[in-house]
């Protein structure tokens, strides 16, 4: 009986998880072509800003309990039509994210390649629509698409970690959750960092799990300490930060390796 329960369980949840995509799908889809037909309707009549208001006027009393066409929404379907053309790439790419998240990267990404990479971004991540407000004010894309990062991982790595792991490299990081002063000590952002580790692992990117801080090695008899340590489900290896303040010494890859 509970293997059968976990199993009609499972199904549930994920039939569910179906429907919900497929609504989200049928909504863009469906706003796509409304702010298409505006675009038509705009070439062939004097149709401007007041008769959207007129049309969101009608809509609402053809369909009451509908939602979502308010004449602000209605120039947002005008504007989504508008940029995405191509219906094939709103049907397969657009349709994962949801309207807010579409809206959200008209209005606070402008070059094209850069709204690109935010869209795959955040399907890959299934970022919700804060995430993503947070991740293009945090200029990810710079930091993470278009910075040149200085690795070994590309001779040192087998291939496709070694690609996998440039690519989520970020320069720099930003811990501004944390409240960094000139004297602080290297256990003080430490305890910090473990404080915020929500924002710490969202910061990091996608796959990190945090295995703990001050973590016990023990090499040879003698006792050992990682700062922080955590396992990348992506890369499927273990990644440890060594939190050290000043300027950086050649000692400090010594110590690295070795734990490595």
């Amino acid at each position: 009986m509970k293997e059968l329960i976990c199993e009609l369980k499972n199904y549930i949840l994920e039939s569910q998880q179906k429907a919900t995509l497929s609504l989200n799908k049928e909504l863009i889809l469906l706003y796509w072509t409304v702010g298409n037909k505006i675009l038509i309707a705009q070439e062939k009549t004097d149709f401007n800003s007041k008769s959207i208001d007129l049309l969101s006027q009608e809509i609402k009393s053809l369909f009451p309990q509908l939602t979502g066409f308010s004449s602000r929404n209605l120039k947002c379907m005008q504007r989504f039509a508008a940029e995405y053309p191509d219906l094939e790439f709103v049907q397969e790419v657009l349709s994962q994210l949801t309207w807010s998240s579409n809206i959200t990267l008209l209005d606070k990404v402008k070059d094209k390649d850069e709204r690109n990479w935010y869209i795959f971004k955040s399907i890959q991540n299934t970022w919700s629509r804060n995430i993503l407000v947070h991740q293009i004010e945090s200029n990810l894309y710079a930091r993470q698409a278009i910075n040149q990062k200085i690795t070994n991982f590309m001779t040192q790595l087998p291939p496709p970690t070694n690609k996998l792991a440039v690519d989520m490299l970020k320069d720099p990081y930003i811990f501004d959750f944390i409240s960094l002063t000139e004297n602080m000590k290297e256990r003080d952002i430490e305890n910090a960092l473990v404080q915020h580790i929500t924002k710490l692992l969202l910061e990091l990117g996608t796959g990190f799990a945090y295995l703990g801080n001050q973590y016990h090695l023990n090499v040879g008899g003698d006792d050992y300490y990682l700062d922080l340590l955590f396992y990348n489900l992506n890369l499927r290896c273990y990644v440890i930060f060594e939190l050290k303040t000043g300027k950086f010494k050649p000692e400090y890859t010594g110590k690295m390796n070795f734990y490595l």
